[in-house]
């Protein structure tokens, strides 16, 4: 397979090498289990099936999960396997099943969803730098698009993740998500359909927090959900930035909080500070895979 099905287009043959993603097109978990730390309308009181694939496109010097994103930790399955996943986590009466990190392998995961479509949502749960192409082929199975907007700034994407266009990519992907996906269903407080888009307030960025959501306000604001989340934790390469080896301060998340009323954002949801915790970071285990 020559990969094409994100921005990074770098056409590597993925049966033979590896992408920039780190992976082969051989399918590659980490984890397969019920997570609880979503937002309360996709986890709700039975959580998320969550089934979080290793490798990235989008290389964060600061991932909470770099163990399977960057160090490539995880189990090589088949697809008929991720069939088996997805009923297997359908039968413990979870809300959705939940693909987290799934861009790379968009094409095996379209491959098993025409096998088996569960009869609960399917979470779409990416970083955003994607392709309109690939966001358009997958739209038909999946119900709900969760996706990060991480920056504006062109130079804090690049530092940060290696993705200079970042936020030229990831806007045209979410528009797409919207136009795709045009209205939040919620039922019995639980998300069926729609898009939610997260904001990781991160050190010393609350002026590019200001334009993100600045963004989202005059774009998308009323057709989709929000989430405002407090807690980056510094992991990984962090320390090699000594500006976001830290955690964020009450000041910065209040100033990131006081952007929600200032652009009169109201659709969503936003952590307390004290979310910036390790013990939220999955272990990883191979369990379900």
């Amino acid at each position: 397979m020559i990969c094409d099905v994100c921005p990074r287009h770098c056409k590597i043959d993925r049966e033979k090498y590896f992408g920039f993603c780190g992976m082969t097109e051989k399918l590659k978990l980490a984890k397969a289990d019920i997570f609880m730390w979503e937002e309360p309308v996709i986890s709700g009181t039975n959580g998320s099936g969550a089934i979080f694939f290793s490798g990235c496109n989008l290389k964060c010097c600061f991932c909470q999960n770099y163990e399977i994103s960057h160090n490539k930790f995880g189990k090589e399955i088949s697809i008929e396997r991720l069939v088996e996943i997805m009923k297997e986590l359908e039968n413990k009466n979870v809300h959705n099943i939940n693909f987290v990190s799934p861009t790379h392998y968009s094409n095996q995961i379209l491959e098993a969803l025409k096998i088996y479509k569960p009869q609960i949502p399917i979470v779409w749960n990416s970083n955003g730098y994607e392709s309109v192409e690939t966001i358009k082929k997958v739209a038909p199975f999946v119900d709900i698009f969760l996706v990060d907007l991480k920056f504006c700034d062109e130079n804090l994407s690049y530092k940060y993740c290696k993705a200079k266009d970042y936020f030229e990519v990831a806007t045209k992907v979410i528009l797409e998500m919207v136009k795709q996906k045009p209205k939040v269903v919620i039922e019995n407080g639980i998300m069926k359909s729609g898009v939610l888009i997260r904001h990781l307030v991160m050190p010393n960025c609350t002026a590019d927090c200001d334009k993100v959501l600045k963004w989202i306000a005059e774009n998308v604001k009323d057709k989709c959900l929000f989430s405002l989340m407090s807690q980056y934790t510094p992991c990984f390469h962090s320390k090699d930035f000594e500006e976001i080896n830290r955690k964020i301060t009450p000041l910065e998340y209040k100033y990131a909080m006081s952007l929600l009323k200032k652009y009169n954002i109201e659709n969503g949801f936003f952590q307390n500070l004290e979310s910036s915790n390790e013990s939220f970071i999955p272990i990883w285990d191979l369990k379900g895979v």
